[in-house]
């Protein structure tokens, strides 16, 4: 009896310092650990590549390359910058007119001002002169004069140039005429501008006459008896205002603008005379074609 209660005891006194000895224990893997340099024995395994990876470049902008293509096979930019590349390659809304609706004649027009248009112009056609539709009057052919020296061959007599009247028909060579339209629009056109709305007609006081210079007794024939001149001694402008060589030559802006009408003359007509030339022309200009070897005469 006393060596079970002994034996057991003992068995007791086994299993507490078995459990103190486990509550004590750290939790660890039963598994052993390799020690360093030590040998470890088991199933091989397949070595591994542990190379260093390259230093990544830095992030560059996109390029749109041929591999990029959509569905339809076009090419296009990568996704990750067609948002912010479609500002740029979407181009501007348009906002001028291009093909028939760059006219703003309208496409379909009455056929009474169609017809007007083309009247016009036959119009124009009809009445040209010296070959040119902005020089509108009659063909006269030759004219004889009186006095020996006078006449003209070619005669023509103009009542219109470039859009202005003339107060009345006056019978020139085409040479003159088209130094009259010459002048008119680089040197009288300019010189007038936009005032009363810009000439509407120029008061020619002589053209074709067959007489001397100045009417003078023995004096040579003129230019005026050759179809070679016009005298012209004032404008009307659209507004009805009138610009005079014998008033307004010395009197302010229409002054300054008859002085430039004389000026822009010279060169363009082979002879110009004004006011401050003679005595014989202080009511108008003289422009002639008569052309000398020193050049134009100008006064």
């Amino acid at each position: 009896m006393i060596r079970r209660l002994a034996i057991t005891g003992t068995f007791i006194g086994l299993t507490l310092v078995a459990g103190l000895a486990m509550a004590e224990a750290p939790e660890r893997s039963l598994r052993p650990v390799a020690r360093p340099g030590s040998l470890q024995i088991g199933i091989a395994q397949p070595a591994r590549h542990t190379t260093t990876k390259a230093k990544r470049p830095e992030a560059r902008p996109e390029k749109i390359t041929s591999s990029s293509r959509d569905e339809r096979g076009h090419r296009t930019a990568p996704k990750s910058r067609q948002n912010k590349t479609l500002a740029v390659l979407q181009p501007e809304p348009r906002t001028e007119r291009r093909g028939l609706f760059r006219s703003l004649r309208p496409l379909l027009r009455p056929r009474a001002v169609g017809k007007r248009a083309v009247a016009r112009k036959n119009e124009l056609a009809r009445g040209a002169v010296c070959g040119d539709v902005a020089i509108q009057g009659a063909e006269i052919g030759a004219v004889r004069g009186k006095l020996n020296g006078c006449g003209l061959i070619k005669g023509v007599k103009v009542r219109e140039v470039s859009g202005v009247a003339l107060s009345q028909n006056a019978v020139m060579d085409c040479v003159t005429a088209k130094a009259l339209k010459s002048w008119i629009n680089t040197g009288m056109k300019p010189a007038v501008g936009n005032r009363g709305g810009g000439v509407s007609r120029i008061r020619v006081v002589a053209h074709y006459a067959c007489r001397t210079r100045n009417n003078q007794r023995g004096a040579k024939i003129s230019e005026h008896g050759r179809g070679r001149a016009i005298d012209i001694a004032g404008f009307t402008l659209r507004d009805g205002s009138t610009i005079t060589v014998l008033t307004d030559w010395n009197k302010g802006d229409k002054g300054q603008t008859l002085r430039h009408m004389h000026k822009t003359a010279c060169g363009t007509f082979g002879t110009v005379l004004g006011p401050e030339s003679n005595r014989f022309h202080q009511d108008h200009f003289h422009f002639d074609t008569a052309r000398y070897r020193s050049g134009s005469y100008c006064r």
